[in-house]
């Protein structure tokens, strides 16, 4: 089966794809619109499960991948080239070629099957290439058809897009999983058969948060690219950099501040974390982050939560629950409280000692 999103990122993201008419994959061609559509849904799929990461890796920081960020082209009304839009297509771009590899090994494409290319060969000491690989040679090419083709131009600001749908691509390939099995005899493990399979997306999107931390600004003018000498230094400057890194053209913005132009509400009624044992670092620090940093206060309000509990099994076949009433306490950024009815503290001593 096909692993699809919501309809409506489907007709979001696919009409902005030029239609082709004929393409290659394993040296198999296929031409007209069947070419197109049979990895449309999960061409949509996998961008959205991207977005999806997105949102999960910066829940609890001050950009926390809102909706505008579906926008990939460089045409659309995000013509920000700031690190977190670099984020946003490297994500994309893993997520489409994630997908892709994951349906052709589910057997959803009659054209895709494992990769067996290095089957037989020497993998290292103990062990050879084997069994059957997921395909991600398939699910890179087809991926690259579709998302790469999104950036017609070919200024910094297109470059700069081009380079982090490849990066998301190769976090995909380097996170990748050796899986052995074992062969001797009466159990004994004399020589290994390893294949490659795809890690949980989930280590994709932390790989690439990590690259993000430390992504690169590029000093180009991200409008420059009219002339054959423009395009020539903005190709050269990005040959020299790794493809495996996320590169941005701008700085941030404050994302503090509610910017209606950016598509940008601020930190202030965002929701954060304080404590829970099961909290990383990053997210106890939540508070600190979105309201201390950006000059709010934190406050604590009782919420009452209803889920199920008590679940037993009844003959044959249901589950029943009993619902259950849970207050919790939530945290929230909010606008400090003037003192003294909006006079300041000192003001008002001295007030106290003239009267």
């Amino acid at each position: 089966m096909f692993y699809t999103g919501s309809f409506w990122f489907i007709f979001f993201i696919l009409p902005a794809i030029p239609f082709c008419h004929s393409w290659s994959v394993n040296n198999f061609l296929m031409t007209g619109p069947k070419a197109y559509l049979i990895y449309s849904s999960s061409v949509a799929a996998g961008a959205q499960s991207g977005i999806e990461e997105c949102k999960y890796q910066f829940a609890w920081d001050k950009w926390n991948c809102p909706e505008r960020t579906l926008q990939l082209s460089s045409h659309s009304g995000l013509r920000s080239a700031n690190r977190e839009t670099a984020f946003v297509h490297a994500i994309s771009s893993a997520g489409v070629m994630y997908t892709l590899t994951r349906n052709c090994s589910l057997g959803d494409f009659d054209n895709c099957g494992c990769d067996d290319s290095r089957n037989g060969q020497l993998g290292g000491q103990g062990w050879l290439w084997g069994g059957c690989s997921d395909n991600v040679g398939f699910g890179e090419t087809i991926s690259k058809q579709f998302v790469d083709a999104l950036e017609t131009g070919q200024d910094a600001r297109a470059a700069m897009n081009l380079h982090n749908n490849e990066a998301g691509r190769k976090a995909v390939k380097s996170t990748m999983k050796r899986t052995c099995k074992c062969h001797g005899v009466s159990g004994s493990c004399t020589t290994q058969t390893c294949w490659l399979q795809l890690p949980e997306f989930r280590e994709v999107g932390n790989y690439l948060k990590e690259k993000y931390h430390k992504a690169l600004k590029v000093d180009l003018f991200h409008g420059a690219g009219n002339s054959a000498a423009s395009r020539g230094a903005i190709a050269e400057t990005f040959r020299s950099i790794s493809k495996k890194e996320i590169v941005h053209l701008e700085d941030s913005p404050d994302y503090c501040l509610e910017n209606k132009t950016l598509g940008l509400l601020g930190t202030e009624g965002r929701e954060c974390l304080k404590r829970g044992k099961a909290l990383s670092k990053w997210e106890k620090r939540s508070c600190r982050r979105l309201c201390g940093d950006c000059g709010l206060a934190v406050k604590e309000r009782r919420a009452d939560m209803v889920s199920s509990c008590n679940c037993k099994f009844h003959w044959c076949c249901a589950v029943k629950c009993e619902q259950c009433r849970k207050s919790v306490t939530k945290y929230f950024c909010v606008k400090k409280e003037k003192r003294g009815g909006g006079i300041p503290r000192k003001k008002e001593s001295k007030l106290k000692k003239k009267l």
